[in-house]
């Protein structure tokens, strides 16, 4: 009896959660999701760092520096051929990754993930990292809680416009504990991935930026991924080279993004296996003449930041960031691209920041406040996610008069970046270039808000072909305004009621041929109760059907026609 009543219970939750404003229910689920991405980020995080502690030398996490020439080049050679080896056994076609792989899932397969990218995910990008390649864990992270979200709405056979929700909350989660920036989290998963602002997915997704935030919290005792002094602002008069700045990063965004698809275009017919070994080798030549580019960089960024490297030498990363994570990222590297997009533009910014002081007399602005702007700026323009980069920034910052200055160069690289060299955005060029197309526009978000079963009718009778009219007078005094007509072998059709009742009005027959009589006849198709309205309107787009049955289990645990779904239902509720 116990377990009949949670299953019961269970069918009514997963039927309001069908409609768009399941908010309170939506909201406890994300609070978990947080929790359990925030745990599985935090898993993959010690991996790898325990690892670096205990193969490099010193114990210091990402200290390649110090490592002999030799194994600085064995090292991400290594690396490739084991990640070639280990998806070409274990990947089954299954080679995009990260967040461009999320946002494909979301706008064509509901935000369903599997378990298999999961895994590949954890320890793909966790090998890549730890050997060496120039990727960055803010991807891998977002694609660990996505994962997570989906497989929590799979396992409980929510409807499809939560686990696209629980999604949007696993990406937050992923951003919040990289940086310890939960409103960064937030504004990245609704500008960057799901790209929408809705109530019912905002309140869900905050509450699961902030609890990943505190498991991180927990876990790492505040440690935060950049060493931020105080930053000391200048006058009004450095705004130019703010501006210098925005369109340095514009440019350094611009050429990531192209070496990234021009990889990427030209090794699209290689074997993957093929492709990991040769980044492998690709990154050990690079890493023998310039080491700072191995593994995420976060140690490099932070001496940046404090001042302690030379223009030269900055100058030399910025190309060679760009090189070492195009042939990693643009090769198959299961890695992400926001931390390296984050090094670039220290690097960028490092190199800005002593020319205020060579024209003006007295106080200017920290070095780190150039530091820090020119990382929102390249991370802004190389994703085209202009409010999340700004919101990044003065989280990390905890500094608002960093907002003006860092909204000119955010934008202004932005408009580099797009407008002049015609760059979109880096995950929509991963996208089209290993041939996955993405697209979407507000009818379809609209309809991917709002699970079929939310809006289906549930006034039918469901009978035989043949109909009494004993039984036929019988059937409306329930009133019913849909008849679904169940033949042999499966032959189904809807007929409006009120053609019936008319039938009988104007025959005499004592039985009546539902598939014969003169009425309105619609075909029909079967629909899961978990599917959206995007998901039905494809069905009736694609097939013959004219209107739709949704089937769930009833309080017996058989299977039920539950409702009906017509295209002018769909209709009505796009413009409710």
């Amino acid at each position: 009896m116990i377990l009949d009543g949670i299953v019961n219970w269970l069918d009514r939750l997963r039927l309001q959660l069908s409609r768009h404003d399941a908010l309170l229910i939506l909201s406890v689920l994300g609070l978990i999701c947080g929790v359990v991405a925030g745990i599985a980020i935090a898993l993959f995080r010690l991996l790898v760092e325990s690892s670096q502690s205990a193969m490099l030398p010193d114990g210091g996490v990402e200290n390649y520096e110090t490592l002999p020439p030799l194994l600085r080049f064995a090292l991400p050679v290594i690396g490739g051929l084991l990640l070639g080896l280990i998806f070409l056994r274990f990947s089954k076609g299954l080679y995009v990754l990260g967040i461009p792989r999320v946002m494909e899932r979301l706008v064509y397969h509901q935000g369903h993930l599997s378990l298999r990218g999961f895994l590949l995910q954890f320890f793909g990008a966790a090998i890549a990292i730890i050997t060496g390649h120039s990727v960055g864990r803010e991807g891998p992270h977002v694609f660990l809680g996505a994962a997570c979200g989906s497989l929590l709405g799979q396992y409980l056979s929510l409807p499809n416009n939560s686990i696209r929700t629980l999604v949007g909350c696993g990406v937050a989660a992923g951003i919040s504990a990289s940086f310890d920036t939960p409103l960064a989290g937030v504004i990245f998963a609704l500008e960057v991935v799901m790209m929408e602002y809705t109530l019912v997915s905002f309140i869900p997704i905050m509450l699961a930026a902030v609890s990943a935030h505190n498991v991180s919290l927990m876990l790492f005792d505040g440690e935060r991924a950049f060493d931020i002094a105080i930053i000391q602002l200048g006058s009004l008069h450095e705004l130019v080279f703010i501006l210098l700045l925005g369109l340095a990063a514009g440019s350094a965004s611009a050429a990531y993004v192209h070496l990234i698809q021009l990889f990427s275009d030209k090794t699209q017919k290689m074997a993957f296996w093929i492709r990991n070994a040769l980044a492998g080798v690709l990154i050990g030549l690079c890493a023998l003449a310039v080491p700072e580019v191995m593994g995420i960089g976060y140690d490099t960024v932070n001496q940046i930041l404090l001042g302690e490297l030379g223009l030269n030498l900055l100058v030399i990363l910025v190309f060679a960031k760009i090189l070492a994570t195009a042939a990693s990222i643009g090769l198959g590297i299961p890695g992400g691209t926001i931390g390296p997009a984050l090094f670039i533009g220290a690097a960028v910014g490092g190199i800005i920041a002593p020319l205020p002081g060579l024209v003006f007399e007295g106080q200017v602005s920290d070095p780190g406040v150039y530091v820090l702007i020119g990382m929102g700026a390249v991370m802004g323009a190389a994703l085209q996610a202009p409010l999340a980069a700004l919101t990044a920034v003065i989280e990390l910052t905890h500094s608002p008069e960093i907002i003006m200055p860092g909204m000119l160069a955010i934008v202004i690289a932005n408009l580099v970046s797009s407008e002049l060299f015609g760059k979109s955005s880096m995950f929509h060029t991963l996208l089209e270039a290993t041939g996955l197309n993405y697209h979407t526009d507000p009818v379809m978000q609209s309809l991917r808000r709002t699970g079929a079963a939310g809006f289906m009718n549930r006034n039918f009778v469901q009978v035989g072909p043949y109909l009494s009219r004993d039984s036929a007078k019988l059937i409306f005094d329930q009133n019913p305004e849909w008849i679904l007509i169940k033949g042999a072998e499966e032959e189904m059709a809807l007929m409006p009621g009120v053609d019936l009742l008319r039938n009988l009005e104007q025959q005499e027959k004592d039985e009546l041929d539902l598939f014969s009589i003169p009425a309105t006849r619609y075909e029909l198709a079967p629909l899961p109760m978990q599917a959206t309205l995007q998901e039905a309107l494809e069905k009736l787009d694609g097939g013959s059907a004219e209107a739709l049955y949704i089937e769930w289990f009833d309080q017996a645990h058989y299977w039920r026609i539950q409702g009906i779904l017509t295209r002018a239902q769909i209709e009505s509720a796009y413009r409710f």
